[in-house]
């Protein structure tokens, strides 16, 4: 029996409401609005705060992973080197300019030149 809502659920009967997962693994939130019962996805598809990203200013669904750098969110394939493209790994240097996202290499080059493009 899992307890949920101030309820008790049998593990097979506490479901999504939209996708019928089930709620009932460790580590698994449910979430409520609408009396709906929701997984994390749907709660985010149905009910979640969308934006653009601002590398490539397309639209990015509320349930999807991002990053973020201040107030700038991006697309996990778009957080890379403006100039060069470089995608980072974790714990990779990255610099934020102009509302560029640079590597170390291309911040230090416009750096030393003043500018962000590329000589």
């Amino acid at each position: 029996m899992l307890q949920a809502l101030d309820r008790f659920w049998h593990e097979d009967c506490l479901k999504c409401s939209c996708c019928d997962c089930r709620l009932g693994r460790v580590g698994s939130t449910l979430y409520t609005r609408a009396n709906l019962i929701l997984c994390r996805r749907d709660y985010l598809r149905l009910f979640g705060v969308t934006g653009n990203c601002a590398a490539c200013s397309k639209l990015i669904p509320a349930f999807e992973m991002v990053m973020r750098a201040r107030d700038n969110v991006y697309h996990l394939d778009c957080f890379a080197c403006q100039l060069c493209r470089q995608r980072f790994c974790v714990g990779d240097k990255f610099f934020l300019k102009n509302n560029m996202i640079l590597c170390q290499l291309d911040y230090e080059r416009s750096h030393l030149n003043g500018s962000t493009e590329r000589q």
